[in-house]
């Protein structure tokens, strides 16, 4: 939704408190720097193979120049904050455009981190170094913070959450989506498939924010799953700093806005609660002496009433 000028305004003045453009991929800033990376990175080793499967330049909404050329008209636009999205899974080839968005006026970088790992010899710790040293480079040489969105796959998420912590980062976005093919069996082949989110998809994010509130020093904001007014209350109760929307206003449209924000206010007033920071994490573990057991025993509780 972070094409259009008109719908980015239409979006401020539903009541958004800031805008989330869409992304510039890694392999449209320099094609020849992402081989070189690829063929030297053990992570990266599946793919220079597959370069050729990529869409030409042409095909993107923008072009580099013209992404950095459009923050800089949104962010002429609006006053709400304005933050511009890097997708990737290097981090090495695009650090200087990095900059260069920055000095385009960007509030904030979204590193959108999204990496099918194919190659069978990486190991899980390969892929967390590779990311925490993406991350650590990308704040380096920003002044602007740096929100990194993360998929849900990882070995021990809470682990790499302290490390994306020290990297400097100052947001995690819980969480990107995998797009997972289907296999066509009229034509024999892998064809993707990409569908608006609902709310079925919310409680593997409302878990994790729940388990990290107040234990990292990052923002945390959720991504995905939040279709209702009532999903954003449970993302907010869960620890949420902040709630991103698109499948919901894609559906209902920019004054979809509205609707959240006077859900949010009524909640706020049935429970005689003065402000969003005092409803938030109110769900959360972070007063639990033993995060861990209780995750057993929940865990215990789901499968016991599934036997009565």
């Amino acid at each position: 939704m972070g094409y259009r000028l008109d719908t980015i305004k239409r979006l401020e003045d539903a009541g958004c408190a800031a805008i989330v453009l869409h992304s510039l991929f890694e392999e449209q800033i320099s094609p020849t720097e992402s081989r070189a990376v690829a063929e030297g990175d053990a992570v990266s080793s599946h793919f220079p193979t597959g370069l050729a499967d990529f869409p030409d330049r042409q095909a993107y909404h923008h072009d580099p120049d013209r992404y950095a050329e459009h923050v800089r008209t949104v962010k002429a636009a609006v006053g709400i904050p304005v933050i511009a999205s890097l997708n990737g899974r290097t981090g090495h080839s695009w650090l200087r455009f990095a900059q260069v968005i920055e000095q385009a006026g960007a509030d904030a970088l979204e590193f959108n981190h999204y990496d099918v790992v194919s190659d069978l010899r990486v190991s899980a710790a390969a892929i967390e170094t590779n990311l925490v040293d993406a991350v650590a480079n990308l704040t380096r040489v920003l002044r602007i913070p740096v929100a990194v969105k993360l998929t849900p796959f990882f070995t021990a998420f809470g682990h790499l959450a302290a490390g994306l912590d020290e990297a400097g980062a100052s947001g995690l976005v819980l969480f990107n989506r995998f797009y997972q093919s289907d296999v066509n069996t009229r034509t024999i082949s892998m064809t993707p498939q990409a569908e608006l989110s609902t709310s079925n998809e919310l409680p593997l994010r409302l878990h994790w924010l729940a388990l990290l509130h107040g234990r990292v020093r990052p923002s945390l904001a959720i991504s995905g799953g939040v279709a209702t007014p009532d999903d954003g209350l449970k993302a907010l109760l869960a620890g949420a700093d902040a709630v991103q929307v698109v499948s919901a206003l894609l559906r209902h449209g920019p004054d979809h806005v509205g609707a959240m924000r006077r859900a949010l206010e009524q909640w706020l007033d049935w429970h005689h609660v003065d402000s969003v920071d005092e409803m938030r994490g109110r769900a959360s573990l972070k007063c639990s002496p033993d995060p861990e057991a209780f995750e057993r025993a929940q865990y215990i509780r789901t499968l016991q009433s599934w036997t009565r």
